[in-house]
């Protein structure tokens, strides 16, 4: 799913300010001394092979003045810039970017994303989500991309096997999972059935003998600390695998263009093959399932506008592996799927290797009893869920806060540098059952997060809310509060940039989150993949607190290694 910007915040600070120029940007009176331009070569080969690079410095620090624009066909327009007033400078002179030349970019953008697939469905058009090919956009995305230190985008890299490891253990200890969530049962609807479908399988004892996980986890970098914090780690419907592969490719065309007039080596982007990692671990995991003739089935929504972003994924598993991909909703399961004596999911009388959900997260994908009957099937099956039951409430927030506990990392993990690795990422991160930190929450709500069992943009709490909703809960003095928890709220870096959507470029300060993917693999004993997988970054305005693509707050963005 595309989660949302949890923790972050635009509150008046004072950030440094680097330049990634290594020379003047020229007027609109001058010739851009453009260098040659290179073909388009082609996206998929490209991005097959590619791999992260070698490190680069950080470079000069200059200031920058700041200003506001759009540009719309060509044509540039002043508006209101939402940081006016404020003492923060940009990290980058992206705003100093010569309009004719923005025109330039932003044209070749558009017709990149056209030509390349970086397509959505459009809103606008009432099909778009249902019949491929009808009612298409470009992808949300920033124009360039933003500027990240190398070093927490190592450190970030190198946790990821560790986050898949402790996911797969945790997901073992039934007990563990179901006391933790125990309380947030009686509270939130959606989590008790979750609990429901995972005590059924825990009474027939329902062994996963091959377990897959596509997980990312999620952070910020925290610019009074400089510390990278994790927002939160995602397990199930982890999205935008295609989407953010192209999204690189997209400005690594457009620095291999117009790199030398903007002083950015388009090599300093770092390797993004999200899709390709993907597609890898299904092949493996249908490899272990040893049924030649079984297929891949993708659990999707029954109208999906990032249909796109999974169609990569099957597409290139047919013409890299020759293994065929279905699309089904779960409505569409529970008519069509039959359960064999041996275990064996047939849909439509096909035999099912490999379940990948894309559907499923939240309460809207069950609007009937139909979708519990399918997710039960699902979960009874020998075929291997991606994720299973329990994988799924590994990653709920209630259990992100359990981990972030003292000596309960050690309750999962056995090597101690692992273990401090991922204390140093923790946030603060606290249950509502905490009188003092309920108490400094109402004092000073602007320093937290309220945060429920969902997933998806558009779901936390923040500001003068948060200060409501807990004195509300203390009044109704209900479970009511085991729904929530409440996490320390990270202020960002903020950093010039310009969002692309709709065709319309505008400029705008901005933050990021990064979403590092992690592929995990395991049959009995033996583990057969747990490696780092490519990125998601995904960008708003700074004035935004909530996030995520798909919910219409963020656009794809790409890293530039300082």
């Amino acid at each position: 799913m595309g989660a949302a910007y949890s923790s972050c915040s635009s509150l008046s600070l004072a950030f440094p300010t680097v330049t990634l120029y290594s020379s003047p940007i020229t007027t609109s009176s001058q010739s851009y001394p453009r260098s040659k331009p290179k073909p388009f070569s082609s996206t998929i080969d490209k991005i097959r092979n590619t791999r992260f690079l070698e490190p680069v410095k950080i470079m000069a620090q200059t200031p920058f003045p700041c200003s506001g624009l759009a540009v719309k066909c060509g044509k540039v327009e002043e508006v209101e810039n939402q940081e006016e007033g404020t003492t923060r400078k940009p990290m980058v002179d992206y705003h100093g970017i010569d309009q004719v030349l923005l025109d330039e970019m932003v044209y070749d953008a558009l017709v990149w994303s056209s030509l390349h697939g970086l397509l959505v469905g459009d809103k606008s058009v009432e099909r778009s989500g249902k019949v491929p090919g009808v009612g298409l956009v470009h992808a949300p995305s920033a124009l360039l991309p933003m500027p990240f230190p190398e070093n927490q985008w190592r450190q970030a890299v190198d946790l990821t096997p560790i986050f898949s490891e402790l996911v797969d253990r945790v997901s073992l200890d039934g007990k563990f999972l179901q006391e933790s969530l125990s309380r947030t049962k009686k509270a939130d609807a959606f989590t008790s059935r979750l609990l429901d479908l995972h005590s059924k399988m825990l009474e027939i004892n329902k062994k996963e003998d091959i377990r897959l996980g596509l997980h990312r986890s999620d952070y910020m970098l925290d610019e009074q600390t400089k510390l990278l914090l994790q927002i939160e780690l995602n397990t199930i419907s982890c999205s935008f695998p295609g989407l953010s592969s192209l999204v690189t490719e997209l400005h690594r065309s457009l620095l291999n263009h117009y790199g030398e007039v903007l002083g950015l080596d388009p090599k300093r982007i770092p390797g993004n093959n999200a899709y390709g990692y993907f597609v890898e671990a299904f092949a493996k995991a249908w490899t272990e399932y040893n049924n030649p003739r079984a297929l891949v089935m993708f659990v999707v929504q029954a109208e999906e506008r990032n249909m796109y972003d999974q169609h990569w994924l099957s597409a290139v598993l047919k013409e890299r592996y020759n293994i065929t991909a279905i699309r089904k909703t779960m409505a569409e399961i529970d008519a069509e799927a039959e359960l064999l004596s041996d275990g064996t999911l047939l849909v439509g009388g096909k035999a099912i290797a490999v379940i990948y959900f894309r559907a499923g997260y939240k309460p809207d994908d069950y609007p009937s009893e139909s979708e519990w009957r399918a997710r039960l099937l699902m979960e009874q099956s020998s075929a291997i869920k991606c994720p299973s039951i329990s994988y799924h409430l590994a990653g709920t927030k209630k259990i992100q806060q359990e981990l972030a506990k003292p000596d309960v990392l050690e309750r999962f993990l056995d090597n101690k540098e692992d273990i401090a690795k991922l204390r140093k990422c923790f946030a603060g991160l606290w249950s509502l059952d905490d009188p003092n930190i309920v108490k400094e929450a109402i004092e000073r709500p602007e320093l937290f997060v309220m945060k429920p069992q969902r997933e998806g943009g558009g779901n936390n709490i923040y500001g003068a809310d948060v200060r409501e909703t807990l004195l509300r809960l203390q009044k109704e003095g209900t479970d009511g509060s085991a729904a929530y928890i409440l996490m320390q709220r990270i202020f960002p870096t903020v950093f010039q940039t310009f969002l692309l959507r709709n065709g319309i470029c505008h400029k705008d300060n901005a933050v990021s989150e990064l979403g590092i993917y992690g592929a995990y693999l395991r049959n009995k004993d033996k583990v057969i993949m747990n490696d780092q997988c490519g990125y998601l970054l995904r960008t708003k305005t700074s004035s935004s607190d909530e996030g995520g693509v798909a919910a219409g707050f963020a656009v794809l963005d790409s890293i530039y290694l300082t």
